[in-house]
């Protein structure tokens, strides 16, 4: 069987028998995936200095996706007014990070912290395959967000060094 397959397939097949032509089944994305694909929001960066910036740098190894997610934060108060990313990888990996970055605007470090991947899959519609994508988002946020509270920590403690020192 496998040999007269190949046979038609390569045209050489007797033409005696009936061959039923090859049919290849296009694999689509979600509307949703191509949108933020084609259209994605928020790409850029920020200084990755600036005390108010939270920087989330994540990679999948076995694929090669690699998300730079970066999040910007009102001092006052401490809710998400910006955010942006980068992303060298597949269709999926940068619709993941564009919705991503759409969905942390406005909200606090914790209310972020509560999106899953599950959610962002989702609203995607990713099939199985891709889940990863929508992991490293979630990762990409969460290194943001910990990255951020680093350095609010290191510039408290800083300034409270600086109040001892000169008391």
């Amino acid at each position: 069987m496998l040999r007269l397959m190949a046979k038609r397939l390569l045209g050489t097949a007797s033409r005696d028998i009936p061959s039923r032509p090859l049919q290849i089944l296009p694999r689509l994305y979600h509307e949703n995936v191509i949108d933020h694909y084609n259209n994605p929001r928020n790409v850029g960066s920020f200084d990755k200095n600036d005390p108010n910036v939270g920087t989330g740098l994540v990679g999948a190894p076995a694929c090669g996706d690699v998300m730079k997610l970066q999040i910007k934060i009102d001092e006052e108060s401490g809710k998400i007014v910006d955010a942006c990313f980068k992303t060298f990888g597949c269709g999926s990996a940068i619709a993941s990070s564009s919705v991503a970055t759409e969905w942390v605007k406005g909200k606090s470090m914790d209310e972020v912290l509560t999106i899953k991947n599950t959610e962002i899959a989702k609203h995607l519609s990713l099939p199985p395959v891709k889940l990863h994508c929508s992991m490293l988002a979630e990762d990409a946020i969460k290194a943001a967000v910990k990255d951020a509270e680093a350095k609010r920590a290191k510039m408290n403690g800083t300034l409270k060094g600086a109040d001892v020192k000169s008391g």
